[in-house]
């Protein structure tokens, strides 16, 4: 055990904290921390997210207040809005504090199903291309994370049928997360670029660009800089690697759990796993306003 520290254990595809013990300790004689989220890692999935909807939901980082609170002086409060590619609702409740009525939809069953009740969102499965919304129904459109993985063409014919005029379409993004800590940070920039780097999606690279290269045929709106960041434990950085589609595409091409080497790894720089560290994420936001 690596300066006398606990180490993070795999087996059976889950992750738990062993604290140091005199003796060999077997993985069938190991016992999960209480304090350590169980992360379970599946091999194979019908798409990018839908094997990993619980994880996506438990792991995924919250979207800053200012960035709900800028989308609110775009639209008025009684407006009804439309959460495309929802998810499991990352965005989908901070928009329904804010606004009388969000229609979230998501072509993933298995994500639908794991998002939250609100008496003020309606959940859809349906895909972003064909909504089944009314036409000229919503006041805004939001696209979190996930407007690069689009038939662009499409669904831009849908926005345009969906949203009322002079509505608002507002798309975003965060790329690579920066981890408090040289060491650290230096161990996640690796796991990112060159464990798991050759398997992202070629979409991948429209995210890192920050949306810049879509094509955006709206009124462009300049937002404001939003900042992106959180505290997070070891565990809970390890659930969120979990949840990126280039990990589970590594497991499934590989029959290995790329996250069980980068904990070993980061067990001794990080030190005790339940000590929280700062994660910053770069945002990118694009907004527009339907043309008459």
């Amino acid at each position: 055990m690596p300066n006398g520290q606990g180490i993070l254990w795999a087996f059976d595809i889950q992750f738990c904290y062993l604290p140091p013990e005199p003796g060999a300790v077997s993985a069938k004689e190991a016992r999960c921390s209480g304090d350590f989220e169980r992360i379970i890692m599946k091999p194979s999935f019908s798409d990018h997210f839908s094997a990993v909807a619980n994880r996506y939901a438990d792991f995924r980082p919250h979207y800053p207040a200012a960035l709900f609170d800028y989308l609110a002086t775009l639209a008025p409060q009684d407006a009804t809005v439309w959460d495309c590619a929802a998810g499991s609702g990352q965005a989908t409740l901070d928009l329904a504090d804010r606004f009388k009525q969000v229609i979230a939809t998501d072509a993933s069953r298995e994500q639908i199903a794991a998002a939250k009740a609100h008496p003020r969102v309606e959940y859809r499965i349906a895909p972003a291309e064909e909504s089944g919304l009314p036409d000229q129904s919503v006041a805004l459109i939001t696209v979190a994370q996930a407007v690069h993985w689009f038939d662009l063409k499409r669904f831009y014919a849908e926005v345009e049928r969906v949203l009322q005029p002079g509505g608002i379409f507002a798309v975003w993004a965060y790329g690579i997360n920066e981890v408090e800590g040289e060491a650290v940070n230096q161990l996640v920039q690796d796991f990112y670029g060159n464990i798991v780097g050759p398997y992202w999606p070629p979409e991948r690279k429209i995210v890192e660009e920050g949306y810049r290269t879509i094509p955006f045929p709206f009124a462009e709106v300049v937002p404001p800089a939003i900042r992106m960041e959180t505290q997070w434990t070891l565990p809970q950085l390890l659930g969120y690697f979990s949840s990126w589609s280039a990990t589970n595409r590594f497991i499934k091409a590989t029959g290995r759990n790329p996250l069980e080497a980068l904990a070993v790894a980061l067990a001794p720089v990080w030190g005790d796993p339940n000590t929280s560290r700062r994660i910053v994420w770069p945002l990118a936001m694009r907004v527009g306003r339907k043309r008459s």
